[in-house]
């Protein structure tokens, strides 16, 4: 698996990371959405770059010339509810995507809150089959999540191509999908940090991206 890291890097990512990462800048939903969705639009552009093209002659009021369009057949996946946001941004750059949406959810299985089991229960895509399948999910903690997802969507058919998107990844999500998705798959992430607390919330990460972003759950 190919894993590229914005944080490696110096680009205006790491200007909307640093704002979503602050305590202060959290307080306002609206301003921590959007720096998600701007993220997704950022990291949609990058991953455009290493898609197949075709040219296509397109005739304007004076002539006609030849433009190359984005050729593979996209799904575009995210897992709810914090995913959603950031699938904005990737469906504002990919806006002729099929649209695929998984519910997977951490649930703690001891009293403590140190061990997490992930359950899902809803999964309304079309057939990934033959398609270049984008999966983006803001947080990749233990990776069980976007595993889950992954597992789901290939089960409606064997796509050509997977890339895996998410905003703060953590080495062991990270190495939790080497063992889970092809060897072909790109992992792109906008920051990857040291690790996890007790509870296997992302440190220093940003909080509950979910919560964050459409405020807190039951």
């Amino acid at each position: 698996m190919k894993v590229i890291n914005f944080a490696e890097q110096n680009s205006v990512i790491n200007q909307y990371m640093a704002e979503l990462r602050d305590k202060s800048y959290q307080k306002n939903r609206l301003l921590f959405r959007n720096n998600i969705v701007r993220i997704g639009e950022m990291m949609a552009y990058e991953l455009s770059k290493t898609l197949t093209y075709k040219p296509k002659t397109v005739t304007t009021p004076l002539g006609q010339l030849d433009i190359p369009q984005i050729k593979d057949d996209l799904l575009l996946a995210t897992v709810l509810r914090a995913g959603l946001p950031f699938h904005e941004g990737f469906l504002k750059v990919f806006d002729h995507a099929e649209n695929g949406f998984i519910s997977a959810y951490r649930m703690y299985t001891n009293r403590e809150h140190t061990e997490v089991g992930i359950h899902t229960e809803y999964l309304a895509a079309p057939s990934a089959k033959g398609k270049t399948l984008v999966i983006v999910d803001p947080m990749l903690a233990t990776g069980g999540s976007m595993a889950a997802a992954y597992e789901a969507l290939i089960k409606t058919g064997k796509p050509s191509k997977v890339h895996i998107a998410c905003v703060i990844g953590t080495p062991e999500g990270v190495e939790m999908l080497r063992q889970t998705v092809s060897d072909d798959t790109t992992l792109w992430c906008a920051a990857i940090d040291p690790g996890m607390n007790a509870q296997k919330y992302i440190v220093p990460g940003f909080g509950d991206c979910g919560d964050l972003c459409y405020g807190e759950k039951l």
